[in-house]
């Protein structure tokens, strides 16, 4: 069994303060990515940098205090990949990715957009560079037989049963209609959607709560998390969960886990 795990952890060292340590010692996966890390590795105390029984590796932004993605994994990777060949984006702490003996696990955290502004033009950069790379990726680990998991804060709701308000959100960042197209493309270029797959009428379930408001308490959240695997992997998805903390006062990060079970 190969039993994978995703989460924002908005801020590592912040999340540790406050329960990540906690999880992560309960977790029985074998990979972890994470998204929004925040933090040079220097930075990051030894049991969060490599807790014991992991190997830890990391793409810091070149923004200090910005974005930032790592894995974490129990077997040490045969070879790792900072960035996805676009020069823009090679420091920008948005992509990695780990060789492990039959498939390539990468952490994503795609930005998140403003619509009208000079954030939405870099996630739409974003978007039509990544697309060729995951077309490429998947040939590529197809050839030496390996299977592909980019796991991450994708950014993107890809229907409507992905976020509550879907009907106040169709011109926002994150729902707009050539977003979700961009989503469809990735899913008909070899890729599925773990989550979806297996609860294919479900409403949610949700991965992301705003901290505004009321709306974790309501449920009021986004399923912007993904696990989106080569089909051959997906097909052998025993389980998809989203680890929503009991309470408002139990979180630790505004994102939750995502914890998908892959048979061998």
């Amino acid at each position: 069994m190969l039993t994978v795990s995703t989460i924002n952890v908005n801020g590592l060292r912040a999340a540790a303060k406050k329960g990540y340590l906690e999880w992560l010692a309960a977790s029985s996966a074998d990979v972890v990515c994470l998204q929004e890390v925040r933090a040079e590795p220097a930075e990051l105390a030894l049991d969060v940098h490599s807790p014991s029984g992991w190997h830890g590796v990391y793409a810091p932004s070149s923004l200090k205090g910005r974005a930032g993605v790592g894995i974490l994994s129990r077997v040490e990777p045969s070879s790792v990949r900072v960035g996805f060949g676009t020069s823009e984006f090679e420091s920008s702490g948005r992509y990695l990715e780990i060789e492990l003996p039959d498939v390539v696990v990468a952490s994503l955290y795609l930005p998140s957009g403003d619509v009208g502004t000079e954030k939405q033009d870099e996630k739409d950069r974003f978007l039509a560079a990544f697309l060729p790379y995951l077309v490429s990726l998947r040939e590529k680990a197809a050839v030496s037989g390996r299977e592909v998991l980019v796991c991450g804060d994708w950014n993107i709701a890809h229907r409507a049963e992905d976020l509550k308000a879907w009907k106040t959100n169709q011109k926002s960042s994150g729902f707009l209609p050539y977003e979700r197209e961009w989503m469809s493309s990735v899913f008909a270029s070899g890729y599925t959607d773990v989550m979806r797959s297996l609860h294919p009428d479900a409403v949610g379930p949700y991965s992301w709560w705003s901290y505004r408001g009321k709306a974790f308490d309501n449920d009021s959240g986004w399923r912007i998390d993904y696990q989106v695997a080569t089909d051959g992997l997906a097909a052998r998805a025993q389980s998809a969960v989203v680890e929503r903390a009991a309470t408002y006062a139990e979180r630790w990060s505004d994102h939750a886990p995502v914890t998908v079970v892959y048979s061998d």
